[in-house]
């Protein structure tokens, strides 16, 4: 079988099955990936699309958790700003280094707050001063020197802070700049691990939109969205369900209380002068009440985050009307030269993080960590249940190589490969440096008959798969753009719904691309989509029918992202039009 059909109707035998992973975001996926590279023959199965839970819904950093300093959590610091460093390193096609302001409102406030937090106190540190930062900030540098590939941190006064974040207030005496990093495509990774996965052992299998409808005597039985079905023996599952672990463990009839997640909020904003003038920096910044916020640019658009308020329902989890009023509130605070209102936003999400079950403990202060707990086999179950709670999302390298060990001593099996400077999908031989960057470039445009910015927007949005994107054979030309959106090509679309086990239209506009989050998906251009995976997928007129009407409801519903109205033809052989110019 090849990855396409694996992934499109997996039809494993029993006995072809060592692991089963349920949940395809980033903890499952990123396991996945590493069982693959040690021969362990392993499924992974979602109900949804790959990557289209918590994991769609991070702050997009890749970062190394420097508020975690205040609670003494030390060793998950140096574990995140090592997999933050390993990640500029393996995924350079979409993490980049983000060079981060801290606005000082004081010189020495915080300090014994901060110490009684480290004791153990449930109330988070206020108003910290330069002081607490200046140390805070030394001590992120020394636990990020493995595999340094960022400078190191500095503090400057008023004035010149002033100068470099012209908007900020000007109640600051000083401010801090350090370094983390940004992921652009954080839902198409998860994809990207996946495919790795399928690629380094072909015995493995990925299917989304698929349900578990029954666990017997030893077997797990799963049914797909057609409705028909497939059983598999496993000798081991691994539940990587996120928020969902629990309702997954008590359908395998072993109920536990693991989870006590999180919400989290996000918004994007339209907002030129905003974006211009953070000049690639993102400011980390105390909101009035204590919480941290952040915005930075992204996309183009400006990233507005993040709330943290106690909820277990991530099935219908959005961002609420009080989150947006509080970001909004808080940027005119810190930035009170500029106009913010809610006619500047284009995008909304929420998801849940799926962190440990913690009484009685402040939101902010419940860790990020991980454990990998394990329900042993019973005498109705013949395999062992290890549950991926916690972590987070730059951390799962790390996590999937600490579980993929324990899996494989259960197995009796030894590990093959080290994932640690392992590249992923895209990041593949990534040009280096800017002459192999060029030489790249120069080698693909003539041969795909494209411009060299062209060719260079697609090693920008899809790394080294660049390529294959563009001397995709396809009917599409690589001149037909989409409509509100001209940056994307129909042979692209046409590629990515050929070959990244889509299933749904939402698959491709809002995780294998950014389209609907960029702010430049109109409703032409959405039927555009539907009709390209039309082609590619076989989907009938009710079908493409249904999966606009979907996308549709979804981003109004989930996204707060009403698309412009509209009569396209949804006929695919209509939907072409060239790009103007």
């Amino acid at each position: 079988m090849t990855p396409d059909t694996l992934g499109r109707s997996p039809d494993i035998r029993e006995h072809d099955v060592d692991v089963v992973i349920l949940g395809a975001g980033i903890n499952g996926a990123g396991l996945f990936r590493d069982l693959a590279a040690q021969g362990i023959n392993c499924m992974i199965v979602d109900k949804s699309d790959f990557g289209s839970g918590t994991s769609a819904a991070p702050s997009r950093l890749i970062h190394g958790g420097l508020k975690y300093l205040e609670t003494g959590e030390f060793g998950l610091v140096a574990q995140s700003t090592l997999e933050r460093n390993l990640l500029l390193k393996n995924a350079p096609h979409c993490v980049e280094p983000l060079p981060t302001f801290i606005p000082v409102f004081s010189w020495t406030r915080g300090i014994w707050a901060a110490l009684r937090t480290l004791a153990g106190s449930k109330t988070a540190p206020r108003s910290r001063g330069a002081v607490l930062i200046k140390i805070g900030l030394s001590l992120y540098d020394f636990f990020g020197s493995r595999d340094r590939v960022m400078p190191r941190h500095r503090l400057i006064l008023k004035n010149r802070a002033r100068r470099e974040m012209p908007h900020v207030t000007p109640a600051i005496v000083a401010g801090g700049i350090y370094y983390d990093a940004k992921i652009s495509r954080p839902e198409r990774l998860v994809y990207e691990l996946v495919k790795d996965g399928l690629e380094a052992n072909p015995q493995c299998a990925a299917a989304n939109f698929v349900t578990l409808t029954a666990c017997s005597e030893g077997r797990l039985s799963f049914q797909r969205e057609d409705g028909t079905e497939f059983m598999v023996r496993p000798k081991l599952v691994v539940n990587a369900a996120g928020p969902w672990i629990d309702h997954v463990n008590a359908a395998l009839g072993a109920p536990s209380r693991l989870i006590g997640g999180t919400k989290g909020s996000h918004i994007l904003i339209d907002h030129p002068e905003l974006v211009r003038s953070l000049n690639g920096h993102m400011i980390y910044f105390e909101a009035d009440d204590g919480r941290i916020c952040l915005v930075y640019g992204y996309l183009g658009l400006a990233l507005v985050g993040s709330t943290d308020i106690p909820s277990r329902d991530p099935d219908t989890v959005r961002c609420e009307e009080p989150e947006i009023d509080y970001f909004l509130q808080s940027l005119r605070s810190l930035l009170p030269t500029l106009r913010f209102d809610r006619d500047q936003i284009v995008y909304t999400y929420s998801g849940i993080r799926p962190l440990p079950a913690s009484d009685g403990t402040a939101p902010g202060l419940i860790s990020r960590d991980h454990s990998a707990p394990v329900i042993e086999a019973d005498g109705k179950r013949s395999f062992a249940i290890m549950s991926l709670v916690g972590g987070k999302w730059t951390t799962f390298r790390g996590f999937a190589e600490e579980v993929a060990d324990t899996v494989l001593t259960r197995l009796g099996r030894s590990r093959k490969q080290s994932t640690r400077y392992l590249a992923i999908g895209g990041g593949k031989a990534f040009p280096a440096d800017a002459r192999a960057r060029r030489d790249f470039i120069d080698r693909i445009a003539p041969a795909a008959g494209i411009t060299a910015a062209r060719a260079e927007q697609l090693l920008n949005r899809y790394g080294t798969t660049a390529e294959a994107v563009a001397m995709f054979p396809s009917n599409h030309s690589d001149e037909q753009r989409l409509s509100g959106a001209a940056h994307y090509s129909f042979r692209e679309i046409d590629w990515i719904a050929r070959n990244e086990l889509v299933v749904h239209l939402s698959d491709i506009v809002l995780r294998r691309t950014t389209i609907a989050i960029e702010g430049h998906l109109t409703y032409a251009g959405l039927t555009d989509i539907a009709g390209i995976a039309a082609k590619a997928l076989g989907w009938d007129a009710p079908r493409v029918a249904h999966e606009i009407d979907d996308v549709v409801s979804l981003l109004k519903e989930f996204h707060g992202q009403t698309l412009a109205a509209g009569t396209p033809d949804i006929e695919p052989e209509k939907s072409a039009r060239p790009v103007s110019r």
